[in-house]
């Protein structure tokens, strides 16, 4: 009862974000309905029905993505004083967030179910009756508990990521939170002993191993390309034949681009603060390298997303095979839930450093260099992310495209 008083009370903006969750969550419900419904009218044809449901994983894994950054991102999940003496601590603000996720998908669950049955002709009243009678195995019984478990997936998944995710975590000693009292720190006992200027933000470490899943990705996609006698998977869209191993490196592709990513944003601001850098650049550079974990995920996954769609154009830039609605609807799915991802991110961002624009203002920074600033961040993200999605894309296309 919390969690929905406290989604009445949200934000526009907020509840514009909870319900795109459950757009998305409402799509990808259809998308599991649609696997089941071929499944029920191919009962002979199990491995194409397993292979539509494995297919089914990218856009589950792009919704649940969607979800956790929301749940991040939401007000009522944010520590606030005094919460604690009524019994919100952050355990129980963690609850309310797993609740709240949990509720958001679960709506867009009966969504796909009512659309599904809408279509199927199972429901009636409404226009399009039993347009996808057909497609959707009309003449067959549903099985309710099959649905049930396949909608049930999302909102479970999605719950228990945003629950791990937000769990309270307990600070280490001597990680910068506590327990170094030396020289140079504020002391408000001492307001004679000046405050510490503030130290840059720790590189990510997951650079090198994102690079090193990059090139794995690459190398095994290039093997299973020329390895004779290898099974061949359909992919969506009508590309057939594409043998198991290279899918695998598209995976370890992605993996590795969404894993260098914050170790990429960290390493734009680095640039941008080299060789005696002005206020601009120096301010830009260090806005990346506080944001890097923040942003620099959501980036490495639209990257990844980005390229896989390159490829993709690439490699039906000749045929021209017929992509059907349940494809397009998946590529939408994934190519959506990763830009919302990285706007909600970058709102976030703008939120946490809403305190420092404000000191600057206060100290008479004209507003023309901070939306200077804001070019030079976007404008060295693009400069080092576009040419690498483009090169990676190059580089995933190459096996398939001979």
């Amino acid at each position: 009862m919390l969690a929905l008083r406290l989604a009445r009370g949200a934000h526009p903006l907020v509840q514009l974000r909870r319900l795109l969750v459950a757009a998305a969550s409402a799509g990808t419900g259809f998308l599991l309905l649609c696997t089941l419904g071929y499944a029920m009218g191919h009962p002979d044809a199990s491995g194409g029905a397993g292979l539509r449901l494995a297919w089914c994983v990218a856009p589950i894994a792009a919704t649940v993505y969607f979800a956790v950054t929301v749940a991040r991102t939401d007000p009522a999940t944010q520590p606030r004083s005094g919460l604690s003496a009524v019994g919100l601590g952050p355990a129980r603000l963690t609850v309310l967030a797993a609740i709240s996720t949990a509720v958001a998908c679960t709506l867009g669950s009966m969504v796909a179910l009512l659309f599904f049955l809408h279509l199927r002709g199972d429901l009636t009243g409404l226009p399009f009756d039993g347009a996808a009678a057909e497609l959707l195995a009309a003449d067959y019984p549903l099985p309710l508990a099959a649905a049930l478990t396949l909608l049930a997936l999302v909102p479970l998944i999605a719950s228990a990521a945003s629950a791990a995710v937000l769990r309270p975590r307990t600070a280490k000693p001597g990680d910068g939170k506590g327990g170094d009292k030396g020289g140079g720190q504020d002391d408000p006992a001492r307001p004679d002993v000046p405050a510490a200027p503030a130290a840059p933000a720790a590189p990510p470490s997951g650079l090198p191993w994102g690079v090193a899943l990059l090139a794995a990705g690459l190398a095994v996609e290039t093997y299973a390309s020329r390895a004779e006698g290898t099974s061949g998977l359909a992919m969506p869209g009508g590309l057939t034949g594409s043998p198991a191993g290279v899918l695998t490196g598209w995976t370890l592709t992605a993996l590795g681009l969404a894993m260098a990513g914050p170790g990429l944003t960290y390493l734009c601001g680095r640039i941008l603060q080299a060789v005696r850098p002005g206020a601009m650049r120096l301010l830009a550079g260090r806005a990346l390298q506080e944001e890097a974990r923040r942003i620099g995920r959501p980036l490495g996954v639209l990257c990844a997303v980005g390229s896989a769609a390159y490829a993709a154009l690439t490699l039906y830039s000749g045929d021209r095979p017929a992509v059907g609605p349940l494809t397009t609807l998946g590529a939408l799915l994934v190519a959506g839930c990763a830009v919302l991802t990285l706007a909600t991110a970058a709102i976030e961002a703008k939120h946490a450093r809403s305190d420092t624009t404000a000191a600057l203002l206060q100290l008479g920074a004209p507003t023309a260099m901070l939306r200077g600033t804001a070019a030079l961040r976007a404008g060295a993200l693009a400069a080092v992310f576009g040419p690498l999605t483009w090169a990676v894309a190059e580089l995933a296309a190459l096996p398939l495209a001979g």
